[in-house]
């Protein structure tokens, strides 16, 4: 089993969904967006400044996880090749070499989805339709030349 997970697709792709599932078998799910709305960060996008806070929230996390000998599950988009970059170098010194599980939902599958948020908790932040449009054009496909890559249905 991998150690580490890094669960990527854009919003409304099914990352949370899937990252339960993977903690129903052991690992510990550490989401972004449960921590950004826990912190009371709950509009997309999150400024960058806040999402700093929430990675080193997750990163600290990560680490606890880890030394108690665990395994985790990363839920958020990675949607960008530097965002999956930056845990690759973090996790590194610690001798983890994550694996991406990218979340491939067809484009109309995750509209539709984001199109019935209704912003009521982490898992259920409302994307607005041009904002979802943009997050699917902007978004990095994972590719193996990266490092581990599973490709997941969505």
């Amino acid at each position: 089993m991998d150690q580490v997970i890094l669960v990527c697709g854009p919003a409304g792709s099914g990352k949370s969904t899937y990252a339960r599932t993977l903690e129903s078998r052991g690992y510990r799910r550490l989401s972004f967006d449960e921590i950004a709305w826990d912190l009371g960060y709950r509009e997309h996008p999150v400024r960058p400044a806040a999402a700093d806070i929430v990675h080193g929230v997750i990163q600290e996390q990560l680490v606890r996880v880890l030394a108690d000998g665990g395994r985790a599950v990363v839920d958020t988009s990675f949607w960008s090749r530097a965002s999956r970059a930056r845990y690759r170098t973090f996790l590194a010194p610690l001798g983890v070499t994550p694996v991406v599980h990218y979340l491939s939902t067809p484009r109309e599958t995750i509209l539709a989805r984001l199109a019935s948020r209704a912003g009521t908790h982490g898992d259920d932040v409302v994307v607005p339709p041009d904002l979802a449009v943009a997050y699917l054009d902007g978004f990095e496909v994972p590719t193996a030349d990266e490092g581990p890559l599973r490709v997941i249905t969505g």
